[in-house]
């Protein structure tokens, strides 16, 4: 979906559209949860502080959020989907994977099927969708952000591998800024670059992810589309530029962690039992400290606290802290019910 809760605010507020809108608080220690293109083009970004968001954007109108509502929305699109296929791996609440190779429709065009979702989704919710048509994950990802906003973009199979080479890696799916940062450290700016490397190279680089950084570089991705996968844990986590030695640094390195975590509790009605903090030390050492409670965690306070408690008896330490993260599992959805694999936010 297109600047999907943004647009859903301007579609429901005909004084919001054609102005620069950014769906969260508008206070101080506020984060923008998303930004309507209009506010884009002044270079505001989901996950942005509120108040940088400000600086670049005067005129910025803060919405609250309403999660039920990007909810039900969402459902309406899953159903749209579902008369296509049942191969439907949601990625969130604006976006998913779907296969067609067997569909309901017995339509012999990928590209087809995407026209006719887009058409239907316009109808049904007065938003606007952007799709990627592709034979792999990667480059149908890939395709589906190089038209936004209301665009279709496909990748053909002669055309992958060279399209993929032209790109830099900033674009690619799965590689964030500490990994951008890291590889252009190594000459690797574009896939032309990542493609020149070795596979032992990028293993002993990157470990267990070099594999995948190899043969994406080529326009190679074999992940199956995996439908109705359940959730056993939701987390976020960041990787530091500058290593943390101090305890109040760390604190506050937590705060967008823990924002983007609670985000996603918001928008997907999911809580959790147990919080676990992970932290990773500059020598590539990886601590994690868990604590589970008789009841989901229920306000993203809480959950700070928790956080923090399990981060103290970690400090002083000699090692600086290159990563931290905090994840939740034990989940229970709105109704109850325990939902179930690991969604990495950050």
């Amino acid at each position: 979906m297109d600047a999907f809760y943004a647009s859903v605010e301007q579609r429901d507020n005909s004084d919001l559209r054609g102005k620069p809108v950014a769906v969260g608080g508008a206070s101080r220690r506020g984060v923008v949860a998303a930004a309507s293109y209009e506010a884009r083009k002044f270079g505001v970004r989901s996950a942005m502080p509120s108040v940088t968001a400000l600086r670049k954007c005067p005129e910025l109108v803060f919405v609250k959020p309403r999660f039920d509502v990007y909810r039900a929305v969402s459902l309406q699109i899953r159903a749209i989907f579902a008369l296509y296929t049942e191969e439907i791996e949601p990625l969130s609440l604006d976006e998913a994977y779907l296969d067609v190779t067997e569909n309901k429709m017995a339509i012999p065009l990928a590209t087809q099927i995407a026209e006719e979702i887009r058409a239907r989704i316009r109808a049904e919710t007065g938003l606007t969708a952007s799709a990627g048509v592709s034979y792999n994950k990667f480059l149908a990802k890939l395709a589906s952000d190089h038209r936004k906003p209301d665009g279709l973009f496909v990748i053909t199979p002669k055309m992958g591998p060279a399209f993929v080479e032209t790109l830099p890696v900033a674009r690619f799916h799965g590689v964030g800024p500490a990994t951008t940062a890291k590889m252009k450290s190594l000459g690797i700016e574009t896939g032309v670059d990542l493609k020149a490397q070795p596979l032992p190279f990028l293993q002993r680089h990157f470990g267990k992810a070099g594999s995948y950084y190899y043969w994406i570089a080529r326009g190679v991705d074999e992940r199956p589309v995996r439908a109705n996968r359940a959730r056993k844990s939701i987390g976020a986590e960041n990787t530091f530029f500058d290593d943390l030695t101090e305890f109040e640094a760390m604190r506050a390195a937590l705060q967008p962690i823990l924002d983007k975590l609670w985000r996603h509790c918001e928008s997907s009605g999911l809580r959790g039992r147990t919080v676990t903090l992970k932290v990773k030390f500059a020598d590539f050492q990886i601590l994690t400290r868990s604590r589970s409670n008789a009841e989901a965690v229920g306000e993203r306070g809480a959950l700070e606290t928790i956080s923090l408690d399990l981060l103290r008896p970690l400090l002083p330490t000699a090692k600086g802290v290159r990563l931290l993260g905090v994840s939740l599992s034990n989940l229970l959805a709105d109704d109850d019910e325990v939902s179930g694999s690991q969604l990495t936010l950050l």
